[in-house]
């Protein structure tokens, strides 16, 4: 495979790729201590905060604006990198991508300005917390198609079919977390208050959709640890090691998953583990992501992959 200019994959402008996702991740972690706290109205203004920049940092207000100065933050590296691959970067696809990141992050500040300014809107809340998983994995795309396995390796084919299941893991995770996301935002997080049972019952009765919803999330863990055992197995398969450690890793990181959801319900939602519940969930869909990108530039697909997924379309 022919090498790309040095300019397309620069070491510094991929290491600057990395610091955005890592940081967008921090974002997530910080967003959900402001739902883990109660802190999502503390500033009842927006964008700025009691009519000032820079509030007195204290109580709730100390989670709700530094989310804002965090978001901040991560909206300016954004920008920062969108005119950085537009003025060095060939690869028109690339440079499309860049923009859409920073087009998604001006859509999730506003989104979440929306939130503070129609009082945590269940619909504008959950959409906030589901296009920053759809931000993150744009900025892991963006990391990842300016490192040197990108613009390097060779393609192998796909015995396993590792480019399916990656797609279906991340498919499957995406909908937890959406899933999540909505029992966070309409309060149904302790719906059933006891853990690994029901209410003392493997299925509890489902007479509220608070509970529904909830047991709904639960069955879907069970769901997510299929599909990633599946992607690690064929992982492993494929002769690829790389890929192999890594969804190896993204099994890891669903076992710790299911571990602080169980804490969460436990602890009655204590801070820390539910906002780690959230931060280890993103972490799981970006570690997806990041496999199917590599899965989907290193191998070459199979006859019948090609045909599910065309059945699937249909």
């Amino acid at each position: 495979m022919t090498r790309l200019r040095s300019s397309s994959c620069g070491t510094a402008r991929h290491r600057f790729a990395t610091l955005l996702a890592l940081s967008t991740l921090i974002l997530v972690f910080v967003g959900g201590l402001v739902t883990s706290t109660g802190s999502g109205l503390a500033v009842p203004d927006w964008p700025l905060s009691y009519g000032m920049v820079m509030p007195p940092m204290v109580g709730g207000i100390f989670y709700e604006h530094g989310h804002r100065m965090v978001a901040a933050t991560v909206g300016f590296l954004t920008l920062v990198l969108a005119i950085w691959t537009q003025a060095t970067e060939p690869r028109p696809g690339v440079r499309r991508l860049a923009w859409t990141a920073l087009a998604l992050v001006i859509a999730q500040g506003t989104l979440g300005g929306l939130t503070v300014l129609f009082l945590l809107p269940t619909p504008v809340s959950v959409a906030h917390a589901c296009l920053a998983q759809c931000f993150f994995c744009v900025t892991i795309a963006l990391a990842y198609t300016t490192s040197g396995e990108w613009a390097t390796t060779d393609r192998v084919p796909d015995r396993a079919g590792v480019r399916l299941a990656a797609l279906a893991a991340t498919a499957v995770v995406f909908v937890q977390l959406t899933l999540g996301a909505t029992m966070r935002h309409l309060g149904a997080g302790l719906a059933i208050p006891d853990f690994p049972l029901a209410f003392g019952r493997v299925i509890p009765p489902l007479s509220e959709a608070a509970v529904v919803l909830h047991f709904a999330h639960r069955v879907g863990a069970l769901a997510v640890l299929a599909v990633v055992v599946v992607l690690a197995v064929r992982a492993h398969r494929s002769g690829m090691a790389a890929l192999g450690r890594m969804a190896s890793v993204v099994v890891v990181l669903v076992i710790v998953q299911i571990a602080l959801g169980a804490t969460t319900v436990l602890t009655g939602k204590a801070v820390l583990p539910t906002t780690a519940h959230v931060a280890v969930g993103a972490a799981v869909l970006g570690s997806c992501g990041l496999v199917l990108l590599r899965a989907w530039r290193l191998l070459q697909p199979r006859a019948e992959d090609a045909a599910a997924l065309v059945a699937a379309t249909a």
